[in-house]
């Protein structure tokens, strides 16, 4: 972590992450030994996402997830379309798990943050958790598996090694 005293004027830190520019990078696990990477992401909640109670409407919650696990894969390198188009294959989810634990409301800001628990041939184990950003506060965790599937014909492929070195590193 010495590069992060280098830009110490052009970074400020809330919680664990480190924001660039007021642009939500990534966050970095401080505790764990082997300096592995979460991704974050942020989201605005626009009236649009709310339930005539004036939370975040349950299903919306995975379309944050969604969100983040689409910009952490462009965050390394792969765009969803090249990999239909050029390789052929497709992540497509195969299971969610969402524990909800407080509400979010109109305009809050907050924040995704998604690690990959497991990595096996064909499939992809992300944990993720919404945080509003004002207070810190855990508002879901999500658990959601991803398969890797031939485009054309929606079978299991296993995940490209191109792919797996750069989720699946340790």
């Amino acid at each position: 972590m010495a590069w992060l005293n280098n830009w110490a004027s052009y970074f400020h830190r809330i919680n664990e992450c480190i924001y660039i520019n007021c642009s939500l990078v990534i966050c970095v696990n401080l505790f764990n030994k082997d300096e592995s990477m979460t991704f974050s992401w942020p989201i605005r909640v626009y009236y649009e996402d709310t339930d005539s109670g004036g939370v975040v409407y349950y299903a919306n919650y995975l379309k944050y997830l969604e969100r983040a696990r689409t910009e952490y894969l462009r965050h390394l390198g792969f765009e969803q379309n090249q990999l239909i188009d050029i390789h052929n294959i497709l992540f497509a989810v195969r299971h969610v798990q969402l524990d909800y634990h407080k509400p979010a409301r109109f305009n809050e800001l907050l924040e995704v943050r998604s690690d990959v628990t497991e990595c096996k041939k064909a499939s992809l184990l992300f944990e993720q958790r919404v945080y509003r950003v004002d207070d810190g506060a855990l508002l879901c965790i999500g658990q959601v598996k991803i398969a890797c599937l031939q485009a054309d014909s929606f079978k299991p492929i296993a995940i490209p090694p191109f792919i797996m070195e750069k989720i699946c590193v340790n």
